[in-house]
């Protein structure tokens, strides 16, 4: 007798993977457990970075609505916070800087606000020249950045209106030992201090006792057609005693700081936590799957399946896994971020995750199931005969 010809090797492949597939329906048990293994790993992983960008987005989000390309700042600043001033001088340097279109000066510094009830609450007061408002605010719920040029007029966090003894457009209080009136709200302005107010820059120095001729920074729009760095350049040499960067640079280092002080090591035990659990169960699940079917693969070698035709079996399954798993596991983290979502943090999810997290899944499913294909490599096509 004459034996029959092999199939062609993407047919004979089809065929496999297929077969594979069959093979994850029959046991449904099994299925939804290894399921639920890679979609705990993506929600639990892709939460926790959702929320790590959302409170790194709260402490860069004042540079990079700032409207400036560079800022002139104190020597060794990583972070925005408020610390050492600067004299005039400097705001007079970076004005006659060949290509500075704009150079204004912000303070930045802490003020307390008294409650009617009693108590006080602090706040991040920021001192914006005007009319350029190149440290904002934005965001605003009520009135407009108009109202800065109302006498005594002060910017407040909507979210922070109960906290601060019920504010309304109108109000009036105690900032600082002097009275202010409520000009308007801004919604989700809250670093991981207390919570941003703007005032008019004079009026700020005021309330804070910071002296007319200094500064917390100077923010710097460069001509259009001029290159930034070659401006940067320019103003670090005519400024030598502070230090310039551009934007990007100062939103990076705040990035870099917080995740090398405070968030980076918890946040990635957390991710590296739900990680290394779904690999478990994703590779205890396919190793007690190919425990139950050892006769069927025993069966497929005897019958000239080779171990790389059974191992494109166990991809199939592996890929089938963590794509089914992703796409539910990023679905639900979805819905998730939307209902925690509020002015003290936006959970972001960048679209970048919604490549990159199928992809590290269907890696962690291959290599989980290189248990089960030590298994089926040690098998014995004779043992379907006993």
């Amino acid at each position: 007798m004459t034996a029959s010809p092999a199939l062609p090797r993407l047919a004979r492949w089809r065929v496999l993977a297929e077969l594979g597939l069959r093979m994850m329906l029959h046991d449904k048990a099994k299925l939804v457990g290894t399921l639920m293994g890679v979609i705990f790993a993506v929600v639990l992983g892709v939460q926790q970075l959702s929320i790590l960008f959302g409170l790194l987005q709260k402490n860069t989000m004042f540079i990079d609505n700032s409207a400036a390309d560079l800022w002139i700042v104190p020597p060794g600043t990583t972070t925005l916070q408020t610390g050492g001033l600067m004299s005039d001088g400097v705001l007079a340097r970076a004005r006659s800087t060949e290509g500075v279109a704009l150079a204004e000066p912000l303070l930045f510094q802490t003020a307390t606000l008294k409650k009617p009830s009693g108590g006080t609450e602090p706040v991040t007061l920021v001192g914006t020249s005007l009319p350029a408002r190149l440290g904002g605010p934005w965001n605003f719920v009520a009135g407009g950045p108009e109202v800065l040029e109302q006498p005594d007029t002060v910017v407040f966090e909507d979210s922070e209106r109960e906290k601060y003894g019920g504010l309304d457009v109108g109000s009036v209080r105690e900032l600082a030992g002097q009275r202010v009136r409520v000009g308007g709200f801004t919604w989700g302005l809250l670093p991981f201090g207390p919570a941003y107010a703007f005032t008019e820059l004079g009026h700020a120095r005021d309330l804070t006792g910071v002296p007319a001729d200094k500064m917390s920074f100077v923010l710097v729009k460069v001509r259009p057609g001029q290159d930034v760095d070659a401006v940067k350049a320019r103003l670090a040499e005519r400024i030598p005693e502070l230090t310039v960067v551009t934007r990007s640079e100062y939103s990076r280092s705040v990035v870099i700081t917080l995740l090398k002080e405070q968030l980076g090591a918890s946040f990635a035990t957390s991710t590296s936590f739900g990680l290394i659990i779904g690999f478990v169960i994703v590779a205890l699940s396919m190793f007690s799957s190919v425990l139950d079917n050892l006769r069927e693969f025993g069966t497929l070698k005897a019958i000239g399946c080779t171990n790389l035709d059974l191992a494109l079996l166990l991809f199939c399954q592996a890929a089938l896994y963590a794509l089914a798993g992703s796409l539910i596991g990023l679905g639900l983290v979805g819905q998730m971020a939307e209902g925690i979502r509020g002015p003290k943090l936006v959970p972001i999810v960048p679209p970048v995750l919604l490549a990159i997290v199928p992809a590290l899944m269907l890696v962690v499913c291959v290599v989980a199931s290189t248990l089960a294909l030590s298994r089926i490599r040690k098998l014995e096509p004779g043992m379907v005969f006993r």
